[in-house]
């Protein structure tokens, strides 16, 4: 009798941790959820600001700090106004800018604050259609997601 009353109070703490820890995982997961889209929502934007020939709009999604990195064909640069001025000198046109299309490979989150996105860039112009791809590291900054490094290739 002793046995079967142990066993059927392991039975009521299992039942009872696992109907206090399915909230949570399942709300971690909604949040994690929610990042992820917001992130994708920022690439879109991005896009499409660039499509309008607005590479200031473009830049929205990186981090306006002295400390974001680009790494380009050319080397790195360092603030989001010197990574500004390399697209201006880059792209000084709308024609030059083309039509940007980004294909997402994978976007995972590494920490609640964190998360690491890499894809695909095309850019449809006049005469040629240039094509690469890039790796992102996005921080959570005063609830925000943004850029703080970017590798283009």
């Amino acid at each position: 009798m002793h046995f079967k009353t142990f066993n059927f109070m392991k039975k009521q703490v299992f039942i009872l941790v696992v109907l206090l820890v399915a909230p949570l995982m399942l709300q971690a997961q909604k949040n994690n959820d929610a990042d992820l889209k917001q992130i994708r929502q920022i690439l879109d934007n991005q896009s499409k600001a660039w499509n309008k020939g607005d590479l200031v709009g473009f830049m929205q999604g990186y981090w306006k700090s002295k400390k974001l990195q680009f790494v380009g064909s050319k080397g790195v640069k360092y603030g989001w106004k010197a990574t500004l001025e390399g697209y201006q000198k880059g792209y000084p046109s709308k024609e030059k800018m083309g039509i940007l299309k980004f294909t997402i490979l994978s976007v995972e989150k590494i920490s609640d604050d964190a998360a690491f996105v890499i894809g695909k860039w095309h850019l449809t112009r006049k005469n040629d259609t240039p094509n690469g791809h890039f790796s992102l590291l996005w921080r959570k900054i005063k609830g925000q997601w943004l850029i703080v490094a970017d590798h283009s290739s």
